[in-house]
């Protein structure tokens, strides 16, 4: 594995460029997850009480590859020093952004987008449905729009899709969204075979991701026009 990060969320810049030709903000990690998992609790609790997972500080991979040799894991100590160096800079730069746009706004949307191979026995079996729509059974955002976005997929006919299923939002989601508040947080999973090369070298495939950009904008829409009822 060595020099090999594998489990990436590959291209998610450029495929939803056009969102930030239109005016949204993105927040980029520029590190691999194997360094912190930015998407976990600080405290490291299970998400998913009872199912597998990787951690905060992941110790392997999503095939269950060690990533450290017997014995070298990251300590307590180390895992303190990687989520003060990297994780609390991250979300605090997330909820000032969050706080801006909010203010200028009068709401807030945010759009957690993440990828995953579409086949990854260790999490779920079989193929993975593409759009994976999550927002913690429908408390980080309104309560009808998770529903909604899948619908608009399996209703265009070219890829499956789920809400609230398998994903249902990892930690920023389910610690930011907060309707009550005009902060709606949505979390979507999107296989990456139906955008890239699922295997090395992961390469981007524009064919494919002309498919799937008009449906991601769709979403983005219908999102906001829900976060502004």
């Amino acid at each position: 594995m060595a020099g090999f990060v594998d489990d990436t969320d590959w291209h998610l810049d450029r495929l939803y460029g056009f969102a930030r030709d239109g005016g949204a903000s993105f927040l980029t990690p520029v590190y691999s997850r194997y360094i912190i998992d930015l998407n976990r609790p600080p405290d490291d609790e299970n998400l998913y009480p009872g199912q597998d997972t990787t951690g905060l500080c992941p110790v392997d991979t999503f095939d269950k590859e060690p990533l450290y040799l017997a014995g070298r894991e990251p300590s307590e100590q180390e895992k303190i020093r990687r989520r003060q160096l990297f994780w609390e800079p991250y979300h605090a730069a997330l909820q000032t952004e969050l706080q801006r746009i909010k203010q200028e706004h009068g709401f807030a949307v945010l759009w957690e987008a993440h990828s995953i191979r579409s086949e990854i026995s260790r999490f779920f079996p079989g193929k993975l449905t593409d759009f994976n729509f999550g927002t913690a059974n429908n408390q980080s955002a309104h309560p009808q729009l998770c529903a909604v976005l899948a619908q608009q997929i399996e209703q265009d006919g070219q890829f499956t899709a789920a809400a609230n299923g398998r994903f249902k939002g990892g930690y920023i989601t389910r610690q930011y969204g907060n309707p009550a508040e005009r902060v709606h947080a949505v979390q979507l999973e999107l296989t990456q075979i139906a955008y890239m090369q699922e295997s090395r070298p992961f390469a981007y495939d524009e064919a494919k991701a002309a498919r799937v950009t008009p449906l991601l904008q769709q979403a983005l829409e219908t999102t906001l026009r829900y976060a502004k009822m």
